[in-house]
């Protein structure tokens, strides 16, 4: 059964292709919310964010499982955004990344408030770096939390400043990286109690998707152009390691006990799995075509994929490494999130429009929501169960998962 959410979004500037998609910016205007629902934010996640939490984060919602709500539109949200992406702490706040078109990150309490416009500049020397005299601009990707939320990741597609090669690009190499010069790429952290940027640290080239192990030891970064896994010590505050990994990798995802890591590999159809306890792969098994985003069960039983090429989404049985569902989507589907419960998966068809729900038990297709021009990233909160979706046009959906 099909729900379309009417929402008009409107687009305005013009986009251009990549192979993992066109990039555009155009805000719509931001729907105000009350200051009581904002006071239930702060007090949800406290007015310094900055309180002791245990993992996991995720609480599930109260009311009906996951899989028997449905998702009703409750804000479009504009303003000076680019998304590529939205990521919730679980803890009141929504991060988005707002790529080279903004050159900015954009925080909200889980009401959809505008708490803060974070610049993505910095002073290199500041943070003991040489060699990049002046201001540096990034260009905002993903975004990862640590599991006591009080620290976000935050990839950059591109650096721009003095020291810095050409743009980075979605055909790129090593080899053809090399040849341009482009050799420096790096993460952000972020404070998210001051929500300022406080560390830099060098990766691989033109990182994309990142992730917190549970266990907050390390912090995996997929290099697109260099073709490799970096491995961030979190207390050290630098890589210690970096395994080739393929042409493309992307999504990301740990298993709860912190020893295995999963990745996908965009340019193939595998994904490759981490040993954490040694930093060694430990070969791949194949799960489809160009498989993009991971997410994982709660309980760490089965792997969720989805594959932008046929715009499918598999179910991994981790116990053989095969797959054992496959539902299509749409066009071209792009991240995915899972619910607390881990019930429920949604999905972003970038070129069809919509979000897709499905039951994860066996990818039963629940409900398609229409969603404006190309949606490209989507995040669960699991402080309030409401979906949040970036959509590269200009705006994000922020949507309730509520009983019918």
């Amino acid at each position: 059964m099909v729900l379309l959410v009417v929402a008009l979004l409107n687009s305005c500037g013009a986009s251009t292709t990549s192979a993992s998609g066109p990039e555009a910016g155009s805000p719509a205007v931001t729907a105000g919310q009350s200051r009581a629902a904002e006071a239930r934010d702060l007090t949800r996640s406290g007015s310094s964010h900055s309180q002791s939490v245990s993992w996991p984060l995720r609480r599930v919602p109260p009311g009906p499982p996951s899989d028997q709500r449905r998702l009703y539109l409750l804000e479009t949200i504009g303003g000076h955004i680019s998304p590529k992406s939205v990521s919730a702490s679980d803890t009141g706040l929504v991060f988005a990344q707002n790529m080279m078109y903004t050159h900015t990150v954009t925080v909200y309490s889980s009401s959809g408030r505008l708490v803060k416009t974070i610049p993505d500049t910095v002073y290199m020397s500041r943070f003991g770096i040489g060699g990049h005299p002046g201001i540096t601009h990034g260009a905002p990707v993903e975004a990862a939390f640590t599991p006591d939320a009080k620290q976000v990741y935050v990839s950059n597609y591109s650096m721009y400043g003095s020291g810095f090669g050409p743009e980075g690009n979605d055909a790129c190499t090593p080899a053809s990286a090399e040849a341009a010069g482009d050799t420096d790429s790096y993460v952000y952290r972020i404070n998210t109690s001051s929500l300022a940027i406080d560390q830099v640290i060098k990766v691989g080239l033109v990182p994309k998707f990142l992730t917190v192990t549970p266990n907050g030891r390390y912090l995996l970064v997929s290099n697109w152009c260099s073709f490799d896994l970096s491995v961030v010590d979190i207390v050290k505050g630098k890589e210690i390691a970096r395994l080739p990994m393929g042409a493309y990798p992307r999504g990301l995802a740990v298993s709860p006990d912190s020893r295995t890591a999963y990745v996908a590999i965009m340019g193939s159809d595998d994904v490759v799995k981490v040993n954490l306890m040694t930093l060694r792969t430990e070969g791949s098994f194949t799960v489809g075509e160009n498989p993009r985003h991971i997410v994982i069960s709660p309980d760490g039983r089965y792997l969720y994929v989805s594959l932008n090429g046929p715009g499918e989404v598999v179910k991994v049985d981790l116990a053989t490494d095969s797959v054992v569902a496959t539902a299509h989507t749409g066009d071209e589907d792009r991240s995915l999130a899972i619910a607390a419960d881990g019930r429920s998966l949604y999905v972003v068809n970038y070129q069809s429009n919509t979000i897709t729900k499905l039951r994860a038990s066996d990818l039963q297709m629940l409900q398609t929501v229409g969603t404006g021009v190309h949606p490209i990233g989507i995040t669960y909160d699991a402080a309030t169960g409401n979906v949040w979706v970036a959509v590269y046009s200009g705006q994000i959906l922020v949507l309730a998962d509520r009983r019918p």
